[in-house]
């Protein structure tokens, strides 16, 4: 393998291919002002505790300045986040960031009145309100979203000193996400030849998918050799996390941190729970697959650093960030043109920062802020990079929608359909490719990486599930979650997904301490239901076309303006059934079918 690049500084990266953080604020400065301008209407927002019931015009002043003072906090946040992402290492945004989290929970302090407040209007109280304030019918659905939650809202002093230990709440996430992305090195990689390659979080993937396969060990070994000297620090934090969702789900009434996760977007715990049942009963698929990737690699013993190494040689390609952007934008022509349009505005505006530089955040994400959403990549000039574009760029055009189509109250989509359109996405680029080769070796290495987003998406996503709900059941039996027993839970689980054909060794065991996702309550779950609804979705758009691509642009500017399983099912896929689940895996076995004839 070629001696990888030099990754860059900051300063050294060309200017179009960052983020231009300006269009959010100008400066530091500016970004200083409305910090103050909105700390300012803290006090008056606190104004307002035990006047909320007075008449319908302070009722909808408030709830209109609580909105904009929410929003206007969110801006200041993302755009600290976004700066601090930028380099990690860096104290200035790293200070704003602080600032702005500080700022939310200062929010918090002072509207925790509210819901209690809030929750003592009767139904006839707020018709009446309706009637005499017309515009404050917006608020309908917000009310009635509120009084489901009434069994778990506290009075209002208990609602205070939960919202005042939200900035504590913050501190697993935020320890884990220094001790990984600024403060863990590595040492260096070695190739086939003996080339030394530094290895990253960022690097590391790029490493496993080689098909130097003694490079692949290395990186692999060094990572988890690495990871294993900060293992009890590693698993101090996921039991702080643990201990963290059972102490907040306890101080709300909810019979369960799950609950709790899933109460919050309205979901009911049944689709967790088809899913992970759904995907066991598959399992053989899974085993399946393993044995196929054995069989193709030609070795005697597949090892986890074996799972991402592509198993059609010799087709790789370069595709330059240019080329990326070309060949998604054609593929996305089902979506229709004024889905297009949202594509290229941001490709040529600089919404995304592409490339790796020293200090950055590793991985990929899209911040939805109101200005306009920001991609960060670390692009790759590689196939997965290019599905990864495809995949952000999804995630932007649904939050441009909503915050172009919905009030500020409904503007956030919960996190349950937030993966929907990034997989959709990512489906009609894989449809676009493979109906353009007509290379039988072209199509099977398509294949492979269709097969892999299966893997990684539906399976793995699955498995990190399965393995959430059992912290979440050995923190309920009051059992710490040590480096030990995390390890031995996490080695199990890879056992029963990838089979006896696996060599799942105890570096693999360690995986759970690189994983920032267990940070994030319950989230993964909906990688794999997302990727079920988008495979249903895609393929409906592609049968179907214009009538297909209405319902789903409809589905995109519905921000929260409805149930999750209410939007998705007018858009024409039921997750409240495990048979979207079943079918994408139906669609794994065909896959796996096809793969089978052409290899």
């Amino acid at each position: 393998m070629a001696e990888a690049k030099k990754i860059p500084q900051r300063c050294e990266l060309p200017l179009e291919y960052t983020w231009n953080t300006a269009d959010i604020y100008p400066s530091d400065e500016a970004w200083e002002k409305e910090f103050e301008a909105a700390r300012a209407q803290l006090p008056v927002l606190a104004g307002y505790a035990g006047r909320l019931g007075g008449s319908a015009q302070t009722l909808y002043d408030y709830l209109t300045l609580c909105d904009r003072t929410a929003d206007q906090i969110n801006r200041l946040y993302q755009y600290a986040s976004l700066r601090q992402d930028e380099d990690t290492r860096n104290g200035t945004y790293q200070a704003l960031a602080g600032k702005g989290g500080a700022l939310w929970v200062e929010f918090s302090s002072a509207t925790a009145f509210d819901t209690p407040e809030l929750l003592k209007l009767s139904r006839s109280t707020l018709e009446q309100f309706y009637a005499e304030k017309r515009s404050l019918a917006l608020y309908r659905r917000f009310f009635t979203v509120l009084q489901d939650k009434k069994e778990h809202i506290l009075s209002d002093a208990e609602e205070k000193l939960l919202a005042a230990a939200g900035e504590m709440a913050q501190a697993p996430d935020e320890i884990f996400s220094k001790f990984a992305n600024a403060d863990l090195t590595f040492p260096d990689a070695v190739d086939g030849e003996g080339n030394c390659l530094p290895l990253s979080n960022a690097t590391y993937v790029t490493y496993e998918m080689s098909e130097d396969r003694a490079l692949r060990r290395s990186a692999y070994e060094k990572m988890y050799d690495t990871l294993g000297q900060f293992q009890n620090t590693a698993a101090a934090l996921l039991d702080a996390e643990a201990k963290k969702r059972r102490f907040f789900s306890a101080a709300r009434n909810y019979p369960s941190p799950l609950a709790a996760a899933v109460a919050s977007n309205r979901v009911p715990p049944e689709v967790y729970r088809n899913l992970v049942d759904t995907v066991n009963a598959n399992l053989d698929k899974m085993h399946r697959y393993v044995r196929l990737r054995k069989k193709l690699l030609g070795v005697d013993q597949l090892h986890m650093y074996d799972i991402y190494a592509p198993m059609v040689s010799g087709v790789s390609k370069t595709i330059p960030f240019e080329e990326a952007k070309s060949t998604v934008y054609d593929a996305l022509a089902p979506m229709g043109e004024a889905y297009r349009a949202i594509i290229r505005e941001g490709l040529d505006n600089r919404w995304i920062d592409v490339y790796e530089n020293v200090g950055k955040r590793s991985g990929g994400y899209m911040s939805g802020v109101e200005v306009h959403p920001f991609i960060l990549l670390n692009h790759k000039d590689d196939l997965d990079s290019m599905f990864t574009l495809a995949h952000e760029l999804g995630h932007a055009v649904h939050s441009y929608l909503s915050n172009k189509t919905q009030p500020i109250v409904y503007r956030n989509y919960v996190i349950f359909v937030a993966e929907v359109a990034s997989t959709c996405n990512e489906a009609l680029l894989m449809e676009h490719l493979l109906s353009k080769t007509t290379d039988r070796k072209e199509r099977a290495w398509l294949l492979n990486h269709f097969l892999e987003q299966f893997k990684g998406t539906l399976y793995r996503q699955t498995m990190f599930a399965e393995f959430e709900l059992r912290m979440g059941e050995l923190n309920a039996q009051s059992t710490p979650l040590t480096a030990e027993l995390l390890c031995a839970e996490y080695k199990a689980l890879n056992a029963k997904y990838f089979g006896p054909d696996m060599d799942t060794d105890c570096r693999i065991a360690l995986e759970w301490a690189r994983i920032p996702h267990f940070y994030y309550n319950y989230y993964v779950y909906q990688y794999a239901t997302g990727y079920s609804a988008a495979i249903a979705l895609s393929r409906r758009i592609l049968k179907e076309g214009e009538p297909a691509v209405k319902d789903m642009l409809a589905f995109l500017s519905g921000g929260c303006s409805k149930d999750p399983i209410d939007l998705l099912r007018e858009a024409g896929v039921d997750m409240a059934s495990p048979k979207p689940i079943q079918d994408a895996l139906d669609l794994f076995g065909a896959l796996l079918d096809e793969m089978e004839a052409l290899t």
